[in-house]
């Protein structure tokens, strides 16, 4: 937890997927999210996204109660996604220890440890191989 210039309070959180990571920063609000300075709508062009982005105020029944803003790097819009869901979790923990039983259970605090697999040397990708012939 910090506070700005203003004596506002303001809840940190880092979320992190695939390649991506992202900064959220909570503040108490109206519900307006704002990703790399857009709004979400604009930021996320997909409904499913939006709904990964707001699953932690819906599970701790806070919809209205907090303005994010997010600076997001890295991966594509889904990876961002799961970040900045990582994030909001994380930073809502910061704000109150009784969400944590809610974002656990819905495994919102894990870090999601897939990652793209490395290609190998002889091999075409990270698996697969060249195409075998007999002759």
């Amino acid at each position: 937890m910090t506070q700005n210039n203003k004596n506002a309070v303001m809840y940190l959180g880092t979320g992190r997927r695939k390649t991506s990571v992202a900064r959220v920063y909570l503040t108490p609000g109206t519900g307006q999210i704002t990703i790399n300075k857009l709004p979400i709508d604009t930021y996320l062009p997909s409904e499913l996204l939006r709904m990964i982005v707001r699953a932690p105020f819906e599970i701790t029944s806070t919809e209205e109660t907090f303005d994010v803003n997010v600076n997001v790097y890295g991966s594509g819009l889904s990876g961002q996604a799961g970040a900045i869901r990582h994030g909001i979790s994380r930073a809502l923990l910061d704000a109150s220890d009784d969400y944590r039983p809610a974002l656990k259970a819905a495994g919102f605090l894990t870090r999601d440890p897939r990652a793209k697999e490395r290609k190998k040397y002889g091999l075409r990708g990270a698996r697969r191989a060249p195409q075998f012939s007999k002759r």
